[in-house]
């Protein structure tokens, strides 16, 4: 079997690695122009550089997102920007945008590889043989494809043509993004990176001549979220992917924590490394369904890969996320001899916490905190939100970039 590739988001540098650590074998971002998601951090010319540099030192790859629809005042600064990059050796671009493709390759050379973002809607083998006949080494599918749509497309096109799909995170009202709602309600345009996810907000109706009365669409008080759609979840599917032909398997999450990369990209390698290594017997372990419902997400659906999704995927009452965990540190040291382990701190810490710690390739231990000291080894009974370095001995040896969590309190409620 063709080794399948697991593609991870890498909102930034620190992302990008975490992704890397915990199992990816590719990762993309955006850069801090021309990407569509412009509320992540992004990664700047020099952290690109680093990035691409990190990922090829453990024999992984990089790709740069510069997926937006350009406008004719953005193609000065996008070639000075891509101009900028050139000495990068970026594995692939992912593009949407016919003039950025030629304009990246009268740039970067004929060799640079592309890859059809999901912006540009490839809902068909017809679509996907133009691209590749116009050298395009990859077509990001588009979300709205059934399984059989996709293995259409696999049997009536070169099998040199590489498929990608997504298979965690979140799904758009509009096919594939296409959206203009941001742009009309606050002039921000989600085609350029800047949408405003209004599809989540709450609406209620309101008759023109009766103003100020606020009637909701659904029978509930708190409004409805029309658009709304289930956070997409293959994790048990993979196999059916794989078989019908996708060799890429992208997460969703450039705006997400350094948490939800390290818990979502590390239960996908695990069951791509279980089902690579016997397809025939593979059976999937549910105690990895388990794990990503410990970081935070919408209910979830597998989208349209086995149908036009029902009612209850696209339109539901509430556009609130589960978080059942907290993301409380991540290691940055490990003292072997004391068990100490040196944490830098992402939420409150305190003694007699009960937390689980995981790591790559790795399943979690629990324990509770019965040593905490802040940096200078005095002994603490709680570290605020603001300590950014505590120490805790550790009930079993971790290494760096390990993940504490913590049941939060809402759950602990329930």
């Amino acid at each position: 079997m063709k080794k399948l590739e697991l593609l991870a988001p890498a909102g930034d540098l620190e992302k990008l690695k975490i992704a890397i650590e915990y199992g990816a074998d590719a990762v993309y971002f955006g850069g801090e122009m021309y990407g569509l998601r412009a509320g992540a951090r992004n990664l700047n010319a020099e952290e690109i550089e680093a990035g691409v540099a990190f990922a090829h030192e453990r024999g992984k790859k990089a790709y740069l997102a510069v997926n937006i629809f350009a406008h004719n005042e953005d193609i000065e600064g996008l070639s000075e920007y891509l101009k900028t990059l050139g000495h990068i050796p970026i594995d692939a671009y992912i593009v949407s945008d016919p003039g950025v493709i030629e304009l990246i390759r009268e740039i970067s050379g004929s060799t640079a590889v592309i890859h059809l973002s999901t912006q540009a809607n490839s809902t068909n083998y017809r679509s996907a043989r133009f691209w590749h006949a116009q050298g395009v080494k990859r077509i990001v599918l588009a979300r709205e494809l059934s399984i059989e749509e996709i293995r259409m497309i696999r049997e009536k096109t070169d099998p040199e043509l590489e498929l990608e799909a997504f298979v965690q995170g979140a799904m758009c009202i509009s096919y594939s993004g296409r959206c203009l709602l941001s742009n009309f309600m606050i002039e921000r345009d989600a085609n350029r990176g800047e949408c405003a996810h209004p599809c989540r907000w709450s609406y209620h109706l309101v008759e023109e001549k009766r103003p100020g009365e606020y009637y909701p669409v659904f029978e509930d008080d708190r409004g409805t979220y029309v658009f709304n759609s289930k956070d997409l979840c293959m994790l048990e599917h993979l196999p059916v992917l794989a078989e019908a032909g996708v060799s890429s398997f992208k997460i969703e999450g450039r705006m997400k924590s350094v948490f939800y990369v390290a818990t979502i990209v590390g239960a996908y390698r695990r069951a791509l490394d279980a089902y690579q290594s016997d397809p025939v017997n593979y059976r999937f372990d549910p105690e990895l369904m388990s794990e990503i419902k410990k970081v935070s997400h919408r209910k979830f659906s597998t989208g349209f890969n086995f149908g036009k999704p029902s009612h209850e995927d696209q339109n539901y009452i509430t556009s609130s996320y589960m978080r059942a965990y907290e993301f409380i540190g991540l290691v940055k040291a490990y003292d072997s001899e004391t068990g100490i382990a040196t944490v830098e701190q992402r939420n409150k810490i305190g003694l007699h916490d009960e937390v689980e710690i995981f790591g790559p390739y790795t399943g979690y231990f629990k324990q509770t905190i019965d040593v905490l000291l802040d940096e200078n080894n005095d002994p603490i009974e709680a570290a605020p939100h603001a300590q950014q370095i505590v120490k805790i001995k550790m009930k079993n040896p971790v290494k760096e970039n390990f993940i504490i969590r913590r049941r939060s309190a809402v759950a602990l409620s329930e």
